[in-house]
Order: C-alpha cells, then sequence, then structure tokens
C-alpha cells in the first residue's frame, strides 16, 4: 500500500482550526461523530471525490481515486474538524509507520490542544 499525506486535505485542516471550526472532543467519542457510509456517500454525491478528499489526511496511490478506498485517516464531519478524529488518526498513522501523516496530526493536535 502506497499511503502517503494529502497536503491539501492537511492545509485544510489547518485553515478551518484557525476559523475556530472544530471540536475539542474526546478521544474515544470518534466512532459516535464519524460520517456513516450514508452521510459519506451522499457527500460524494452533492460534492464529488475532489471536496471528499479534502477531508482525510491520507490517500492510497494503488487504490482509484473514484472510490472512497483511495482516501484515509478522515479528520472530521464535513463541516468540523474533530479532536477525537485526529488523535485517532494520529495513532494509526504511528502504529503503520506513516511518518508524515504521524507529523501532520500531531501539528493538528498541538494546534487544537492550544485553544482547550
Amino acid at each position: 500500500m502506497a499511503v502517503r499525506l494529502n497536503r491539501t486535505a492537511f492545509d485544510y485542516a489547518k485553515t478551518l482550526i484557525k476559523e475556530g471550526k472544530y471540536v475539542t472532543d474526546d478521544r474515544d467519542a470518534w466512532s459516535e461523530h464519524q460520517p456513516s457510509a450514508e452521510q459519506e456517500n451522499r457527500y460524494i454525491e452533492e460534492h464529488g471525490y475532489g471536496a471528499y478528499s479534502r477531508w482525510h489526511l491520507g490517500v492510497d496511490d494503488e487504490v482509484d481515486e473514484e472510490r472512497k478506498g483511495h482516501y484515509k485517516f478522515p479528520y472530521g464531519d464535513f463541516e468540523k474538524v474533530h479532536r477525537c478524529a485526529v488523535l485517532s488518526a494520529e495513532s494509526r498513522a504511528g502504529q503503520r509507520k506513516y511518518y508524515d501523516i504521524e507529523l501532520a496530526t500531531a501539528h493538528l493536535h498541538g494546534m487544537l490542544d492550544a485553544f482547550m
């Protein structure tokens, strides 16, 4: 698997945080806050894969861009950055040794914690 940092998504997440569009929720809340498959499909239908990609910090070059599986490490709910999603992504990126994504999530984590 060739997973790498989606720099556009990283920059978008930083902008959202600077604009105050974030939720400082608890670490374990992502399973409750993450969009459902139905919500993801509706978002893609309404906005396309380009917009969908901005909500994922990783991309898998071995999967077609027109498939949800191409996009990894979601960090929000299509409106706001969720701290719980960033923490989840940071942990998973570290476990899988995706260092560029791990560093990006650590940066976002630091930004969010600065506002707590």
